[in-house]
């Protein structure tokens, strides 16, 4: 008969598990096969057209602006969604856009903005341009991040 203490005990052995997927290009016995279907984008995102865009809607809607705190903040949203549907118009296809502005009073401090992302040099890039005028400063950035 099974003794308790003779039997093995299952539930307490340990899985090692190991992720084998690899994306590139893979050499076996001299036959080259492609471990991916990952083919990249069909064409490049336009960074100079959406540098003329930060350009243009920065410039339009705070060239006469004072710095106030609430019109500031609204304008944040506001800058943000017409940038986003101007970049959106340039029928790119496959790129995740992430909009970003920044607004603040010119009073001879210095900041400083810093973002982190997770990044393919190859196929993701950005696109920035800072706006002054007398009482302000606007900082807008657009990212853009290919999608498989």
């Amino acid at each position: 008969m099974d003794e308790p203490s003779q039997r093995e005990d299952t539930s307490h052995l340990a899985v090692q598990m190991e992720n084998t997927y690899q994306l590139g290009v893979l050499f076996y016995h001299s036959v080259l096969f492609k471990t991916s279907n990952f083919m990249g984008p069909t064409r490049n995102f336009p960074v100079v057209i959406v540098n003329h865009i930060l350009k243009d809607v920065l410039t339009n809607y705070l060239q006469e602006e004072k710095y106030e705190p609430e019109l500031c903040r609204q304008m944040t949203k506001t800058i943000s969604e017409v940038i986003k549907a101007q970049v959106k118009d340039l029928m790119t296809p496959r790129y995740k856009l992430i909009v970003m502005v920044h607004i603040g009073q010119l009073t001879g401090q210095s900041i400083l903005i810093g973002s982190r992302c997770l990044w393919d040099p190859k196929n993701d890039t950005f696109a920035s341009y800072i706006f002054r005028n007398s009482s302000l400063f606007a900082l807008a950035n657009v990212y853009t991040v290919y999608s498989e």
